[in-house]
């Protein structure tokens, strides 16, 4: 995978078929870091903690344990699949203000890694290969 098929650091636009995707809290208060960007800039909704809204989808991430996100992201890589046409760049949800780490989240990102429309962020990529193999379950 080259660089181009990263999510870029830092988004301002996006063209007609793309996703912004980024952590939120369960109450879709998107008040800072990515969350806030996905307001002002790709549609969020405040008040709607999860999925599509406008152009970007709102992953909650504000939990005491990383596993509990997962099944959010599950849902998040089903309906990459189904909008094939769309391309989606996450974010590295769960590692800002949430507090979680690249190593305690990228893993449940693995799926997404064979669909051709998703972007994850390199430090995802990176993880995620190097534990290709030594069959490490996060959750």
């Amino acid at each position: 995978m080259d660089s181009l098929n990263y999510t870029p650091d830092n988004i301002t636009s996006l063209g007609q078929d793309e996703v912004f995707v980024f952590g939120s809290n369960l109450a879709g208060i998107h008040a800072g870091g990515a969350a806030r960007v996905a307001l002002e800039r790709f549609g969020a909704i405040m008040g709607q903690g999860e999925g599509i809204q406008g152009q970007s989808y709102a992953i909650p991430t504000m939990f005491k344990n990383p596993c509990d996100i997962k099944p959010y992201i599950d849902r998040f890589i089903d309906l990459a699949r189904e909008w094939d046409q769309t391309t989606f760049y996450v974010t590295r949800v769960g590692c800002g203000i949430a507090g979680f780490s690249d190593e305690q989240i990228a893993p449940m990102f693995a799926p997404a890694l064979e669909l051709y429309n998703v972007r994850l962020p390199e430090s995802f990529v990176r993880i995620i290969r190097e534990s290709e193999g030594k069959n490490r379950s996060v959750c």
